[in-house]
């Protein structure tokens, strides 16, 4: 994760479902971290951590709800930066309106990280990670 801190290029994270364990961790080192309105984020599974909290797998939608998971409680935490709204019914009931919409957060928030030189855009992703 070190060396993905210290990358001189703008690092965008998309979380498209399922955004858990190792792989949540190095999205975290993102410049910008955007979500899926009906996607989770979490360093654990809510099965995972039912079963490692409680021994049942059961308890799942007890500890979704405490890992605070869901996109718009990411924003509210300011743990993400954008919560990209999904056509009704979700992301797949409309793939190219979908794709659309994400191309178009991509290409913004790309514009807003190239207005930073390489080297304030690493210390803002730095200190991010230090000071939260």
């Amino acid at each position: 994760l070190y060396e993905m801190a210290e990358l001189k290029t703008p690092i965008i994270a998309t979380i498209l479902g399922e955004g858990c364990s190792g792989g949540a961790l190095a999205l975290g080192v993102a410049d910008r971290t955007l979500m899926l309105q009906y996607s989770y984020y979490s360093v654990i599974s809510p099965e995972g951590c039912a079963s490692i909290l409680w021994k049942s797998a059961e308890k799942a939608a007890e500890a979704a709800e405490a890992l605070n998971l869901t996109a718009h409680r990411l924003l509210s935490l300011k743990l993400i930066q954008e919560v990209i709204e999904e056509p009704l019914g979700g992301a797949h009931r409309d793939l190219d309106r979908m794709a659309d919409r994400l191309k178009q957060c991509l290409i913004a928030n790309l514009k807003n990280l190239q207005k930073l030189s390489l080297d304030e855009l690493v210390k803002e992703r730095q200190n991010f990670w230090m000071n939260g």
